[in-house]
């Protein structure tokens, strides 16, 4: 007999709902569903199966049924729990670290340890647990000593696990040494995917525009003195060259548009504060002249690297302005480039790579060296793809054309939500939400018709796919603190309006309908909804949309494979054919 078909025999014994064994264990409709499932068993001695345990016997209490105490239950379940000195959750963490930051062929790696691929993604999404997580762990070591031999490979390894080199000399000691760090130490590195989220979440427009004094800034426009043409040497000159384009671009008449790429090493460029400081003053300057920029990103680095410097930019994205593109090839060449060209000036530069103090940078303002730097630039960016489309109000139509023929499309979609989705209430709902709130006449015909809307897209969705959505479940405490409001980002309708705890309730009980009446849907109810003013939703294999509700209401349409695929592996948990039930 296996866990899963103990506790469906106390399910079947207390005649209850694996709804009611969640409201009196305080666990999620979701953690019940995949302990009946069989798809996770909780861990002796963790606070999950002392809540399960309670919550049974808790239940057998209200009905009478006598025989069934914290002792029996314990007793009858622990013999089907395995034990183990191994935090999974550390070694899910450490485990999607790895794959990540190496890039692990899942393929491949499946075939070596004789697992299914899709099993190793539960499994790293910590939906599954190995049988023996050791002889795992010690599987998964073997296959990384044997494909990461080449020092540079085997670098990145030692800085992710805090080792030396010289401890991964041989492959027995790299097994070793790699099977410890992923079995019992904590993760080394932050979730760095997360981190850009929360950034995202958190970030308000107007208070960092208020910080920066963003809307204090005037574009001088003194002339800049500057030689028509220039040349720069070495690392500290190269500093000067970017600052001198930005000035340059910002005191010119020109209102053209900017193309900047660089593959040139950032280390040394940010130690220094000072140079920091006056670069993104330059690019604020730049914004704040009304200049758009197709920013060329160089993400041929390691996958914390690349959101680290993603996540520097966010607050530029949020201003509408900045186009970002990247090369779906990496550039494999020995040397460094630097392109930057805007109406006024153009910078270019190159070195040899790890020798960049060597290096020559040229400044020019001569028309007919920018026009042939233009062409550069243009067919430069021609070669690139978009790493995210931006969307703010003025792209609104593009946008909802994106939605409508992106919604034949067919294919699973996983949404986080961090307010309920809007096709799942029905009109009279809505109009009662809008009277509370009291909206204008215009506004209420506005809102009612996009929400027809999204019923249509929804239907049409779920007629050829499922959508999977992971909803907030908060008690009332947690409400009053940070009540929900009604999620209208896509018509980037931007004031707040409010659910009372009431109309939480009872928007709660018509998704719960909504997923009964469509097979295609379903709902989890999330008791730890880690954002508060974003949304995420998926299609799984084509992109991902991170749409933020307010300050502004503004729309990410990821399109890299690398940040989709981390996406996906990170956040989207595996749904078990069995329908949550609530």
């Amino acid at each position: 007999m296996d866990f899963n078909t103990k506790l469906n025999e106390y399910i079947k014994t207390l005649n209850c709902t694996a709804k009611d064994l969640s409201e009196y264990s305080g666990l999620s409709a979701a953690t019940i569903s995949r302990y009946r499932s069989g798809s996770r068993i909780p861990e002796s001695g963790s606070q999950n199966f002392s809540n399960l345990v309670k919550g049974i016997v808790k239940i057998a209490e209200e009905k009478a049924i006598t025989g069934i105490t914290m002792e029996s239950v314990a007793d009858d379940l622990l013999p089907f729990i395995k034990t183990s000195d191994i935090d999974m959750d550390k070694f899910q963490a450490n485990l999607n670290l790895l794959l990540n930051t190496l890039s692990v062929n899942i393929s491949e790696l499946s075939k070596v340890l004789n697992y299914d691929a899709s099993y190793i993604s539960r499994i790293r999404n910590g939906k599954r647990q190995p049988a023996d997580p050791q002889e795992f762990a010690c599987g998964l070591s073997a296959f990384i000593a044997h494909h990461y031999q080449k020092p540079e490979q085997k670098e990145v390894v030692a800085n992710l696990i805090h080792c030396s080199t010289d401890d991964l000399a041989n492959s027995i000691q790299f097994q070793k040494v790699l099977s410890q760090w992923l079995t019992h130490e904590a993760p080394a590195l932050k979730n760095q995917m997360m981190d850009f989220l929360e950034k995202i979440d958190s970030f308000d427009l107007e208070e960092y525009i208020r910080v920066i004094r963003f809307d204090k800034l005037k574009v001088p426009s003194f002339p800049f003195q500057l030689p028509t043409f220039k040349n720069y040497w070495g690392l500290s000159e190269m500093k000067n060259s970017e600052l001198d384009f930005l000035r340059a671009t910002v005191l010119s008449k020109s209102g053209e548009p900017v193309i900047m790429y660089s593959d040139m090493p950032l280390t040394e460029m940010a130690k220094d504060t000072e140079f920091a400081k006056k670069w993104m003053f330059g690019m604020a300057m730049m914004l704040k002249k009304g200049l758009h920029l197709n920013q060329i990103h160089d993400l041929n680095r390691t996958f914390e690297d690349m959101m680290l410097g993603l996540e520097s930019w966010i607050p530029m994205y949020m201003t509408g302005q900045i186009s970002p593109y990247y090369f779906k090839q990496p550039q494999n060449s020995p040397f460094s480039h630097l392109l930057k060209v805007s109406g006024s000036a153009a910078l270019t530069g190159e070195a040899i790579r790890g020798y960049h103090n060597e290096g020559k940078y040229y400044l020019t303002k001569n028309k007919e060296e920018i026009a042939h730097y233009q062409k550069y630039a243009e067919r430069l960016l021609s070669k690139a793809s978009p790493l995210m489309e931006i969307y703010r109000k003025e792209h609104s139509r593009i946008f909802h054309h994106f939605l409508e023929s992106t919604s034949e499309t067919p294919g699973n979609r996983y949404h986080i939500l961090s307010s309920f989705s809007l096709y799942t209430a029905s009109e009279p709902f809505i109009r009662q939400l809008l009277k509370h709130n009291q909206i204008s006449d215009k506004e209420q015909t506005q809102i009612l018709q996009y929400a027809a809307a999204q019923r249509e897209t929804a239907s049409k969705i779920l007629s050829h796919s499922r959508i999977t959505e992971e909803t907030p479940l908060l008690k009332r405490e947690e409400f009053e603190k940070h009540p929900i409001t009604l999620s209208l980002s896509g018509m980037f309708y931007e004031k707040d309006i409010f659910y009372t705890w009431e109309d939480y309730q009872e928007h709660l009980q018509l998704m719960r309908q909504y997923s009964k009446a469509h097979p295609q849907y379903t709902m989890i109810e999330d008791p730890s909804s880690a954002f508060r003013n974003i949304q995420i939703y998926i299609l799984e294999g084509k992109w991902v949309l991170v749409s933020k509700n307010k300050t502004p209401a503004i729309h990410f349409l990821i399109q890299h494979p690398k940040m989709q695929t981390a996406f996906e592996n990170m956040i989207i948990p595996i749904i078990e054919d069995e329908r949550p039930i609530h």
